[in-house]
């Protein structure tokens, strides 16, 4: 019989008779034990209470339900040996913008289905630090924390409706996001997070029963939620290193998590390097006036015409345009240069732009869509303040890259083996437009691979396969994170890093000199 891996495992009970009468408990304990070659295991007085007749009702053969904390095995519940009842588990990425739910069969492993949704906590505030704040105040907290518990129960009774399951069927919940998400989640005070010096309460929660966070799963259910680093650096970024398997590689590799922050890893299967840093905060919704989160009608992509030398464009479900989102930003500011729109300061160059160039308020702005193909009826334009905003992002991004991979871990670009890009605004960024205004290294563009939603895929990774919680308290053990201290040399290389694609032209050598 081949060795069982999973979480779901079909065992033999040894039979009780006069010369052996060991309780039924110790009986299936040491069962257990050795089906899974481990020291101990937690059996829940709700499995204790009718252990007896279920274990002669069923000739001592059982379905059990497993998981482990930092401590033990867990026994979730214990099945029928013929039950065809379904054994499911739910991945969760509780992203600040967005969550997903993916739904997983427990003992095949496939994934039967996913669902997103927008994080109902933006109502109250649209990032981290307002719900924060918000949830210092009297009943805060709890409202926060209901309003993400609500929306998950909701949309994963939904999902395993839409299959054909019940709710009851998930016993397991893995869930993934940074520091501060992860705290609301739980409904933990999290404001020391953002004052001085910046301490979470948790880094490493434990495996909880599911009714202990209101969760509305199986009775039986237990959820466990990544650990993380610190303040700055989530489970999420953990859960995207197990997903990358960043860390069983024998060549150095790099992943970058751009949003808001950077959040950068690199390392192999000896080490590994972190650090976060504020990058991207003009590539979304919020600091530029065209930038938004992607939705239909969003710009995605800008290109040069070939034959015309004109700008065009795509939104998403290719509908008339209503603005740009963060991937856009990076083609249009690509394009703009290539076509010496703007000039390798980042400014606006009035030959090149010809009657597409209007100054509104002292402001130069650059009208990428006309008001009569423009879906909001009036023009999609970038201002010189928009731009000025995305040459910090793309400098700061290159500048926090050159810090940790050649300054702390001794490295040139060209050793890295990978580049993964990570999460859902990473997903649609294009290499070649990164590369072309400096926001990303000049290397080959096989080495670039994007992971799309990693902080989900950890987690599923984690109820596809139990060796994984070893893996995932052995990253978090083995990072070394690194504190980007805003020195004089930080700055320098900041200041080069704001021209086009930068001061030192040989670095990007792919990229047309213009």
């Amino acid at each position: 019989m081949m060795p069982q891996k999973g979480f779901v495992r079909r065992i033999l009970i040894e039979t009780p008779s006069l010369t052996n009468n060991t309780a039924d408990a110790q009986r299936l304990e040491k069962c257990l034990l050795e089906e899974l070659g481990a020291d101990y295991i937690r059996i829940p007085l709700s499995i204790l209470k009718n252990l007896p007749s279920n274990l002669r009702a069923w000739g001592f053969r059982a379905r059990a339900v497993l998981f482990k904390d930092r401590n033990s095995w867990i026994l979730v519940d214990l099945l029928a040996p013929l039950s065809d009842n379904p054994v499911l588990g739910t991945a969760v990425d509780i992203g600040t913008t967005r969550i997903v739910v993916s739904l997983i069969d427990l003992e095949t492993g496939s994934e039967i289905g996913q669902k997103g949704f927008d994080n109902p906590q933006a109502a109250i505030g649209p990032d981290v630090l307002a719900r924060i704040h918000y949830s210092n105040k009297n009943t805060g907290l709890a409202e926060l924390t209901r309003l993400v518990i609500d929306s998950v129960n909701f949309n994963i009774s939904a999902l395993c409706k839409e299959h054909g399951y019940k709710k009851e069927d998930v016993y397991l919940f893995t869930g993934a996001g940074n520091t501060a998400m992860i705290h609301l989640f739980l409904g933990i005070e999290a404001i020391e997070i953002i004052k001085e010096p910046y301490i979470p309460c948790v880094n490493i929660p434990d495996t909880q029963p599911g009714g202990n966070l209101n969760l509305d799963i199986n009775e039986n259910g237990v959820a466990f939620l990544f650990p993380n680093i610190g303040s700055y650096f989530g489970g999420d970024l953990i859960s995207g290193i197990l997903f990358s398997d960043l860390d069983q590689k024998q060549n150095p590799c790099i992943m970058v998590d751009v949003g808001t922050n950077a959040e950068i890893v690199v390392g192999n299967r000896d080490w590994l390097l972190a650090c976060a840093g504020a990058a991207g905060p003009a590539l979304e919704g919020g600091v530029s006036k065209m930038g938004m989160t992607a939705k239909p009608g969003v710009i995605d992509q800008v290109w040069i015409d070939p034959d015309s030398q004109e700008l065009a464009i795509h939104t998403t479900d290719e509908i008339k345009p209503i603005g740009i989102c963060g991937s856009g930003m990076i083609d249009l500011a690509a394009s703009l240069f290539l076509s010496k729109r703007i000039d390798i300061r980042g400014k606006f160059s009035k030959p090149f732009c010809g009657n597409q160039l209007f100054e509104k308020e002292g402001i130069n702005h650059f009208i990428l869509v006309d008001k009569n193909y423009s879906g909001t009826g009036e023009p999609i334009c970038l201002s010189q303040v928009d731009l000025n905003s995305l040459t910090s992002s793309k400098a700061a991004m290159y500048t926090i890259l050159e810090v940790i991979v050649k300054n702390t871990a001794g490295l040139e670009f060209e050793d890295l083996e990978k580049f993964y890009v990570a999460g859902t605004f990473g997903s649609f960024i294009n290499p070649v437009s990164a590369i072309s205004i400096g926001m990303l290294p000049d290397i080959p563009l096989k080495t670039f691979e994007v992971l799309g939603n990693s902080s989900l895929g950890g987690a599923k990774v984690l109820l596809k396969n139990p060796d994984a919680f070893e893996r995932i308290m052995k990253i978090r053990q083995s990072i070394t994170y690194i504190e980007l201290n805003v020195n004089q040399e930080f700055m320098n290389m900041f200041s080069g890093a704001k021209f086009y694609p930068h001061t030192d032209n040989s670095r990007f050598p792919s990229v047309p000199n213009k």
